[in-house]
Protein backbone atom coordinates (compact mmCIF):
# COMPACT_ATOMS: atom_id res chain seq x y z
CA UNK A 1 0.00 0.00 0.00
CA UNK A 2 2.84 2.36 0.79
CA UNK A 3 4.30 1.75 -2.67
CA UNK A 4 0.88 2.38 -4.26
CA UNK A 5 0.48 5.63 -2.27
CA UNK A 6 3.87 6.84 -3.38
CA UNK A 7 2.99 6.02 -6.99
CA UNK A 8 -0.25 8.06 -6.77
CA UNK A 9 1.63 11.04 -5.27
CA UNK A 10 4.25 10.83 -8.03
CA UNK A 11 1.56 10.85 -10.71
CA UNK A 12 -0.14 13.86 -9.09
CA UNK A 13 3.17 15.70 -8.82
CA UNK A 14 3.95 14.94 -12.47
CA UNK A 15 0.55 16.14 -13.62
CA UNK A 16 0.95 19.29 -11.51
CA UNK A 17 4.32 20.07 -13.05
CA UNK A 18 2.99 19.40 -16.55
CA UNK A 19 0.07 21.76 -15.90
CA UNK A 20 2.48 24.54 -14.85
CA UNK A 21 4.47 24.08 -18.05
CA UNK A 22 1.29 24.54 -20.14
CA UNK A 23 0.46 27.92 -18.53
CA UNK A 24 0.43 30.54 -21.31
CA UNK A 25 3.29 33.04 -21.09
CA UNK A 26 2.47 36.60 -22.10
CA UNK A 27 4.67 37.70 -25.00
CA UNK A 28 6.96 40.67 -24.35
CA UNK A 29 5.37 44.07 -25.01
CA UNK A 30 6.03 45.36 -28.52
CA UNK A 31 4.86 48.92 -28.91
CA UNK A 32 4.01 50.58 -32.20
CA UNK A 33 6.46 52.95 -33.87
CA UNK A 34 6.10 55.90 -36.24
CA UNK A 35 8.89 57.72 -38.07
CA UNK A 36 8.93 61.27 -39.45
CA UNK A 37 11.56 63.02 -41.55
CA UNK A 38 13.70 65.95 -40.34
CA UNK A 39 15.00 68.09 -43.20
CA UNK A 40 18.00 70.40 -43.18
CA UNK A 41 17.41 74.14 -42.88
CA UNK A 42 19.50 76.81 -44.68
CA UNK A 43 22.10 74.33 -45.97
CA UNK A 44 23.04 73.29 -42.41
CA UNK A 45 23.96 69.78 -43.56
CA UNK A 46 21.92 68.34 -40.67
CA UNK A 47 19.02 65.98 -41.40
CA UNK A 48 17.57 62.72 -40.15
CA UNK A 49 14.55 61.16 -38.52
CA UNK A 50 12.28 61.39 -35.49
CA UNK A 51 11.00 58.00 -34.31
CA UNK A 52 8.13 57.66 -31.80
CA UNK A 53 7.94 54.32 -29.95
CA UNK A 54 5.02 53.28 -27.73
CA UNK A 55 6.11 52.07 -24.27
CA UNK A 56 4.29 49.62 -21.99
CA UNK A 57 3.40 52.27 -19.39
CA UNK A 58 1.64 54.39 -22.08
CA UNK A 59 4.54 56.84 -22.28
CA UNK A 60 6.41 57.40 -25.55
CA UNK A 61 10.10 57.25 -26.41
CA UNK A 62 11.07 59.87 -29.01
CA UNK A 63 14.44 59.32 -30.63
CA UNK A 64 15.95 61.98 -32.88
CA UNK A 65 18.75 60.66 -35.06
CA UNK A 66 20.49 63.11 -37.37
CA UNK A 67 23.63 63.28 -39.46
CA UNK A 68 25.88 66.30 -39.89
CA UNK A 69 26.40 67.38 -36.27
CA UNK A 70 29.85 67.72 -34.69
CA UNK A 71 31.42 66.37 -31.48
CA UNK A 72 31.33 68.85 -28.61
CA UNK A 73 28.13 70.54 -29.74
CA UNK A 74 24.72 70.27 -28.08
CA UNK A 75 21.57 71.15 -30.00
CA UNK A 76 18.29 72.01 -28.21
CA UNK A 77 15.18 70.39 -29.68
CA UNK A 78 11.45 70.89 -29.20
CA UNK A 79 8.06 69.81 -30.47
CA UNK A 80 6.06 72.92 -31.38
CA UNK A 81 2.34 73.44 -31.91
CA UNK A 82 1.01 73.84 -35.51
CA UNK A 83 2.85 73.16 -38.76
CA UNK A 84 6.34 74.45 -39.50
CA UNK A 85 4.89 76.80 -42.13
CA UNK A 86 2.60 78.39 -39.53
CA UNK A 87 5.00 78.37 -36.58
CA UNK A 88 3.95 77.88 -32.99
CA UNK A 89 4.90 77.85 -29.32
CA UNK A 90 6.87 75.02 -27.72
CA UNK A 91 4.65 72.09 -26.77
CA UNK A 92 7.29 69.64 -25.50
CA UNK A 93 10.93 70.26 -24.62
CA UNK A 94 13.16 67.38 -25.75
CA UNK A 95 16.59 66.22 -24.67
CA UNK A 96 19.29 68.07 -26.66
CA UNK A 97 20.88 66.32 -29.63
CA UNK A 98 24.41 65.18 -28.78
CA UNK A 99 26.68 66.51 -31.51
CA UNK A 100 29.03 63.53 -31.31
CA UNK A 101 26.32 60.89 -31.84
CA UNK A 102 23.60 62.96 -33.51
CA UNK A 103 21.11 61.35 -31.13
CA UNK A 104 18.52 62.59 -28.64
CA UNK A 105 16.25 60.28 -26.61
CA UNK A 106 13.30 61.63 -24.61
CA UNK A 107 10.61 59.71 -22.73
CA UNK A 108 7.34 61.63 -23.05
CA UNK A 109 4.14 61.31 -21.03
CA UNK A 110 2.92 64.93 -21.01
CA UNK A 111 3.22 68.32 -22.64
CA UNK A 112 5.32 70.98 -20.93
CA UNK A 113 2.11 72.36 -19.38
CA UNK A 114 1.37 69.00 -17.71
CA UNK A 115 -1.32 67.78 -20.13
CA UNK A 116 -1.06 64.00 -20.41
CA UNK A 117 -0.29 62.61 -23.86
CA UNK A 118 0.07 59.08 -25.25
CA UNK A 119 1.40 57.47 -28.41
CA UNK A 120 -1.78 57.74 -30.47
CA UNK A 121 -2.18 61.42 -29.60
CA UNK A 122 1.46 62.22 -30.41
CA UNK A 123 1.54 60.52 -33.80
CA UNK A 124 -1.57 62.49 -34.82
CA UNK A 125 -0.44 65.71 -33.10
CA UNK A 126 -0.76 69.09 -34.83
CA UNK A 127 2.93 69.89 -34.51
CA UNK A 128 6.47 70.02 -35.83
CA UNK A 129 10.01 69.49 -34.51
CA UNK A 130 12.83 72.05 -34.47
CA UNK A 131 16.51 71.31 -33.82
CA UNK A 132 18.44 74.48 -32.96
CA UNK A 133 22.09 75.43 -33.34
CA UNK A 134 22.70 75.96 -29.61
CA UNK A 135 21.11 77.19 -26.38
CA UNK A 136 22.71 80.57 -27.07
CA UNK A 137 21.56 80.62 -30.70
CA UNK A 138 18.01 79.32 -30.77
CA UNK A 139 17.14 81.48 -33.78
CA UNK A 140 19.37 79.38 -36.05
CA UNK A 141 17.63 76.16 -37.05
CA UNK A 142 19.59 73.11 -38.20
CA UNK A 143 16.73 70.74 -38.99
CA UNK A 144 12.95 70.76 -38.95
CA UNK A 145 10.07 68.41 -39.70
CA UNK A 146 6.29 68.30 -39.54
CA UNK A 147 4.80 65.49 -37.47
CA UNK A 148 1.39 63.95 -36.81
CA UNK A 149 -1.49 65.32 -38.85
CA UNK A 150 0.90 67.71 -40.62
CA UNK A 151 2.92 64.90 -42.22
CA UNK A 152 3.05 65.10 -46.01
CA UNK A 153 1.39 62.22 -47.88
CA UNK A 154 3.70 62.37 -50.89
CA UNK A 155 0.97 63.71 -53.18
CA UNK A 156 1.82 67.02 -54.87
CA UNK A 157 1.15 69.18 -57.93
CA UNK A 158 3.45 71.90 -59.30
CA UNK A 159 2.60 74.92 -61.43
CA UNK A 160 4.85 77.28 -63.37
CA UNK A 161 5.18 80.90 -62.27
CA UNK A 162 6.27 82.88 -65.31
CA UNK A 163 8.21 86.13 -65.52
CA UNK A 164 5.88 89.11 -65.55
CA UNK A 165 6.94 92.76 -65.14
CA UNK A 166 10.49 92.23 -63.85
CA UNK A 167 12.92 90.35 -66.08
CA UNK A 168 14.77 87.35 -64.71
CA UNK A 169 12.30 86.23 -62.00
CA UNK A 170 10.35 83.00 -62.43
CA UNK A 171 9.78 79.72 -60.63
CA UNK A 172 7.19 77.26 -59.38
CA UNK A 173 4.29 76.91 -56.98
CA UNK A 174 4.05 73.43 -55.47
CA UNK A 175 0.96 72.22 -53.60
CA UNK A 176 1.65 69.31 -51.22
CA UNK A 177 -1.01 67.26 -49.43
CA UNK A 178 -0.92 66.81 -45.65
CA UNK A 179 -2.29 63.81 -43.74
CA UNK A 180 -5.10 66.02 -42.40
CA UNK A 181 -6.17 67.01 -45.92
CA UNK A 182 -4.74 70.52 -45.72
CA UNK A 183 -2.17 71.87 -48.18
CA UNK A 184 1.38 73.14 -47.91
CA UNK A 185 2.00 75.67 -50.68
CA UNK A 186 5.66 76.30 -51.52
CA UNK A 187 6.67 79.14 -53.85
CA UNK A 188 10.22 78.81 -55.17
CA UNK A 189 11.51 81.67 -57.31
CA UNK A 190 14.84 82.38 -58.96
CA UNK A 191 16.12 85.91 -59.53
CA UNK A 192 14.88 87.58 -56.33
CA UNK A 193 17.31 89.66 -54.27
CA UNK A 194 18.28 89.67 -50.61
CA UNK A 195 16.54 92.37 -48.59
CA UNK A 196 13.33 92.28 -50.63
CA UNK A 197 9.99 90.83 -49.54
CA UNK A 198 7.37 89.96 -52.13
CA UNK A 199 3.67 89.62 -51.20
CA UNK A 200 1.86 86.70 -52.86
CA UNK A 201 -1.78 85.68 -53.26
CA UNK A 202 -4.04 83.12 -54.88
CA UNK A 203 -6.63 85.02 -56.93
CA UNK A 204 -10.01 83.93 -58.25
CA UNK A 205 -10.31 83.17 -61.96
CA UNK A 206 -7.63 82.73 -64.62
CA UNK A 207 -4.73 84.95 -65.62
CA UNK A 208 -6.57 85.73 -68.86
CA UNK A 209 -9.45 87.19 -66.84
CA UNK A 210 -7.26 89.12 -64.37
CA UNK A 211 -7.60 90.97 -62.15
CA UNK A 212 -9.55 88.62 -59.91
CA UNK A 213 -10.31 89.03 -56.24
CA UNK A 214 -7.85 87.64 -53.68
CA UNK A 215 -8.94 84.22 -52.45
CA UNK A 216 -5.99 83.23 -50.26
CA UNK A 217 -3.16 85.37 -48.91
CA UNK A 218 0.13 83.45 -48.99
CA UNK A 219 3.27 83.99 -46.93
CA UNK A 220 5.46 86.59 -48.64
CA UNK A 221 8.46 85.40 -50.67
CA UNK A 222 11.78 86.22 -49.01
CA UNK A 223 14.20 87.74 -51.51
CA UNK A 224 17.28 86.02 -50.06
CA UNK A 225 15.92 82.50 -50.53
CA UNK A 226 13.25 83.14 -53.16
CA UNK A 227 10.93 80.94 -51.12
CA UNK A 228 7.61 81.10 -49.32
CA UNK A 229 5.78 78.37 -47.39
CA UNK A 230 2.09 78.62 -46.47
CA UNK A 231 -0.21 76.16 -44.73
CA UNK A 232 -3.66 76.45 -46.30
CA UNK A 233 -6.85 75.17 -44.69
CA UNK A 234 -9.24 78.03 -45.47
CA UNK A 235 -9.68 81.03 -47.74
CA UNK A 236 -9.38 84.65 -46.60
CA UNK A 237 -13.17 84.55 -46.30
CA UNK A 238 -12.72 81.77 -43.70
CA UNK A 239 -14.24 79.11 -45.94
CA UNK A 240 -12.67 75.66 -45.58
CA UNK A 241 -10.51 74.58 -48.50
CA UNK A 242 -8.56 71.34 -48.82
CA UNK A 243 -5.64 70.16 -50.91
CA UNK A 244 -8.07 68.45 -53.29
CA UNK A 245 -10.08 71.66 -53.58
CA UNK A 246 -6.98 73.73 -54.31
CA UNK A 247 -5.60 71.55 -57.09
CA UNK A 248 -8.98 71.83 -58.83
CA UNK A 249 -9.45 75.52 -58.00
CA UNK A 250 -10.34 78.17 -60.59
CA UNK A 251 -7.47 80.48 -59.73
CA UNK A 252 -4.02 81.92 -60.35
CA UNK A 253 -1.07 83.15 -58.29
CA UNK A 254 0.41 86.64 -58.30
CA UNK A 255 3.75 87.50 -56.69
CA UNK A 256 4.18 91.26 -56.25
CA UNK A 257 7.22 93.54 -56.21
CA UNK A 258 6.52 94.81 -52.67
CA UNK A 259 3.77 95.77 -50.23
CA UNK A 260 4.19 99.36 -51.43
CA UNK A 261 4.14 98.39 -55.12
CA UNK A 262 1.45 95.76 -55.58
CA UNK A 263 0.83 96.89 -59.14
CA UNK A 264 4.18 95.52 -60.31
CA UNK A 265 4.10 91.75 -60.67
CA UNK A 266 7.33 89.75 -60.59
CA UNK A 267 5.77 86.34 -61.33
CA UNK A 268 2.36 84.92 -62.20
CA UNK A 269 0.78 81.57 -63.06
CA UNK A 270 -2.48 79.69 -63.40
CA UNK A 271 -3.30 76.89 -60.96
CA UNK A 272 -5.92 74.18 -60.54
CA UNK A 273 -8.56 73.94 -63.24
CA UNK A 274 -6.86 76.69 -65.25
CA UNK A 275 -3.67 74.69 -65.78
Amino acid sequence: MKKFGLLVLSVIAFVGCDSDDDTPIDPPFEGETKEFQLSEISDSGVSGTATFTELEDNSVLLELEVEGTEAGDSHPAHIHFNSAAEGGDIAISLEPVDGETGISATEISSLDDGTQIDFETLVSFDGYINIHNSAEDLDTLLAQGDIGENELTGESVSYELATKDVEGISGTATFLERANGEALVVLDLEGTEEGNTHPAHIHMGAVADAPGDIAVTLTSVEGASGMSMSNISETDAEESISYEDLIAYDGYINVHQSAEDLETLIAQGNIGSNQ
